[in-house]
């Protein structure tokens, strides 16, 4: 196993973060434990999950517990029309968020987390655990990390009012540089112009789709442009992209398939990356549990 100090950074992307699950049972086959983690939305949850301790399969079972009503139940406050607070209920993502990661506070972590959040009046970009504020409830902070706007509410923190990370970091690699890590591995399943069409499009208003549309374009091009700054940076890079769809936020039946392609994402990152010569041992590529 590599004594090299590994940052990984895990990036938004609704369902698809389940492809994180895969990607780190990849590593760990290789020997390989993360130092910290720093994370995003969906991703921040993942990540959580695992530094409290959780092991591959007691986070696979719990995902796939996961129902799309969990997650995307319709909001009451839509009766008021154009004066909503969001699409969406934030109660039962928080619920599920707690169910999915068994640690209350960051103290109880086992593995330094750092959760991006941003700041909807003044656009700041917030962080919360490990070289922010520490003091947050766990699951406030991973629920104001994915509280998406439109779909979600923003969540008050300290009288700000904090939305999705991936509005300023849908891959936090500047953040987790800042820590001096020897390499990072970054697993992208966010928005980007790479995605291929959803298998099965859904129907969605015409207006909703104008709003997911630019968000897609904003946060692609933001983390294409962070991760180009990374391509020659200090900190060397390997880069995990699993083949995601468009337009799959909530598709909560793809979890198993965004897991599996996570770890063959993952395998031929950790296997093909120059950055990760010498830093990790092989390991026996092994087939996803459904179980």
């Amino acid at each position: 196993m590599s004594a090299a100090r590994i940052a990984c950074v895990l990036s938004g992307g609704g369902v698809k973060s389940a492809a994180h699950v895969g990607a780190l049972r990849a590593l760990e086959e290789r020997g390989v434990r993360p130092d910290r983690y720093v994370a995003t939305s969906m991703g921040a949850v993942v990540a959580a999950a695992f530094a409290a301790g959780c092991t591959y399969d007691e986070t696979l079972r719990r995902l796939l517990l996961v129902t799309r009503r969990d997650v995307a139940r319709v909001s009451w406050s839509l009766l008021s029309g154009p004066f909503a607070g969001g699409l969406l209920q934030l109660e039962p993502l928080r619920d599920t968020i707690a169910r999915l990661v068994p640690a209350r506070r960051f103290a109880d972590l086992h593995t330094p987390l750092t959760v991006t959040s941003v700041d909807v009046a003044t656009g700041e970009l917030l962080l919360f655990g490990d070289g922010g504020d520490s003091g947050v409830p766990l699951v406030d902070a991973l629920t104001a990390s994915c509280a998406l706007p439109v779909f979600y509410p923003p969540v008050v923190i300290g009288g700000r009012s904090c939305a999705d990370g991936g509005l300023r970091a849908v891959l936090p690699l500047t953040t987790a540089a800042a820590f001096g890590p020897d390499a990072i591995v970054a697993v992208r399943v966010g928005p980007s112009f790479a995605a291929r069409p959803a298998e099965r499009a859904t129907r969605t208003p015409p207006l909703l789709m104008a709003h997911n549309r630019a968000m897609r374009v904003l946060m692609a091009a933001q983390t294409d442009a962070e991760i180009a700054r990374w391509r020659d940076g200090p900190v060397p890079l390997i880069l995990v992209e699993p083949r995601v769809e468009q337009a799959v936020t909530f598709a909560v039946g793809r979890a198993v398939a965004y897991v599996e392609e996570g770890y063959r994402a993952a395998v031929v990152a950790l296997r093909d990356s120059p950055a990760a010569t010498g830093l990790f041992a092989g390991g026996a590529e092994r087939p996803v549990d459904r179980e």
